[in-house]
């Protein structure tokens, strides 16, 4: 397994890709980048975050930059930091939804959002100079450790205009949280009790030893689930490692879906944010962006309320981006990731919680009900090896095949949308695979694409 190197970040598997060399030529390639400024830190609660963290410390000390160290803190918290402070730069320690013994690095701007392509390509060049500049002694920055984001964290939710806290705070919720022994547990059950909920704990002692695979899919929620029916839960939740991904779980102990999460949360948003003809404002445009893989139930959603979907290619910072241009109202991607611009522009597991109890509060029915109150679809993802193929020639050869009965895009890989159902296949940056998505308003509808896709593959 190799070192990954993309849009997203540096990760590895501590000591065997991702070893101290590596992450110094990184952290001091990030202090000469931001120009030997503040900038903050913070990770995941992995076990081995702590020492990659002081690794981090130390080295960006050493290129002159003052170092603001949040400890165990989610990847939103970080980047509201960076915007709070103004500071030069984050960098989350994290793998996200990778296993335990994996560890990485996720590079932020001064705006809190993370680098985007031009970006990277002027930081990768600074990494990989042969040589670094480090300041004399007299001129090492200073360190100090700060848990406060946090607590300000949980204030800017609670503090949402759309958030009436004496209503969720009479429904007395009963929440199950599963967050993985990870960053979640220093915030997420905080939260649910300033909202009135009652909270049964599951794996938030932040550890860093994770007892199941860390990515909140079904398939790894087994435990919450169960949890959820024999506590006779209103609903269950799980966040990823660095919490910037929201899983639900409903009161019958079955998966909301992880792209319901931001189909609600886009639904609750236009909901407050809806006019009548005379009363729209001068040049009023109002926009929702997701990314190509996101369902069909967000343009369903936003087509009611007379909103339009502007869609970009997989990835948080394409997404953000968007939105900060284009002014949306709310954004996010269908892996649970939810975007709400006046916190800030990245996925925030801890804003959808908050908008989640408070749609639920007024929606007055089960999790369950408000689920089957949207519109249906399924998404199956799927993946095929393609060894002896060449991706590109593939995916012009589908284009042209299929060009004539389905609307095209290929900002990213190859979408191809037909009446009621859509498939996205991307090739993968890291293995010799193209990764399929499709969706259909039945199961066996999006099954039977994704099966006659890889058959037109292979």
């Amino acid at each position: 397994m190799s070192l990954m190197v993309s849009i997203s970040g540096v990760r590895g598997v501590v000591g065997e890709t991702l070893t101290p060399d590596v992450i110094v030529k990184y952290a001091s390639a990030f202090g000469q980048y931001c120009d030997r400024g503040k900038i903050v830190i913070g990770r995941d609660g992995r076990s081995t975050g702590r020492i990659i963290g002081n690794l981090v410390s130390s080295t960006l000390m050493a290129m002159g930059c003052d170092v603001i160290a949040l400890g165990i803190a989610p990847t939103p918290t970080i980047a509201i930091a960076v915007e709070q402070l103004r500071a030069a730069g984050g960098i989350s320690i994290t793998a996200s939804h990778n296993p335990m013994q994996w560890n990485g690095l996720k590079f932020m701007g001064s705006s809190g959002m993370f680098l985007n392509a031009q970006e990277n390509d002027r930081f990768w060049e600074l990494a990989n100079a042969q040589q670094r500049l480090y300041v004399p002694w007299g001129e090492l920055g200073n360190h100090l450790a700060d848990d406060s984001y946090l607590r300000q964290h949980i204030d800017m939710v609670i503090n949402l205009p759309y958030l009436r806290l004496d209503r969720i705070r009479q429904k007395r919720f009963k929440v199950v949280v599963d967050c993985i022994n990870a960053a979640g547990g220093a915030i997420v059950p905080h939260l649910l009790r300033e909202l009135g909920c009652q909270v049964i704990e599951m794996n938030c002692e932040m550890s860093g030893i994770f007892n199941r695979m860390p990515e909140p899919v079904p398939e790894n929620l087994g435990d919450l689930c169960e949890r959820v029916r024999t506590e006779r839960a209103d609903l269950g939740i799980a966040v990823d490692p660095d919490v910037d991904r929201l899983v639900l779980i409903t009161e019958k102990g079955e998966p909301f879906g992880e792209e319901y999460t931001i189909t609600s949360v886009v639904k609750f948003i236009l909901e407050k944010h809806k006019y009548t003809p005379h009363q729209l404002p001068l040049n009023y445009s109002p926009s929702v962006v997701v990314n190509l893989s996101t369902t069909k139930a967000v343009d369903d959603v936003a087509r009611s309320y007379g909103v339009k979907v502007l869609r970009t290619p997989v990835g948080e910072i394409n997404v953000s981006q968007k939105m900060k241009e284009c002014g949306a109202l709310v954004g996010g991607e269908g892996s649970g990731g939810v975007i709400l611009p006046s916190i800030h522009y990245g996925r925030d597991a801890i804003v959808g919680i908050g908008l989640i109890m408070q749609q639920l509060t007024e929606f007055g029915g089960t999790l369950s009900q408000l689920k089957a109150s949207l519109p249906q679809y399924f998404i199956i993802k799927s993946k095929v090896g393609i060894t002896q193929t060449n991706p590109d020639d593939l995916m012009e050869r589908l284009k042209q095949r299929y060009g004539s009965n389905g609307k095209i895009n290929i900002d990213d890989g190859l979408k191809i949308e037909f009446s009621n159902s859509w498939i996205h296949l991307r090739k993968s940056n890291t293995e010799p695979i193209i990764r399929i998505i499709a969706e259909a308003p039945s199961v066996r509808g999006a099954e039977d694409l994704v099966e006659q896709f890889k058959r037109e593959i292979v």
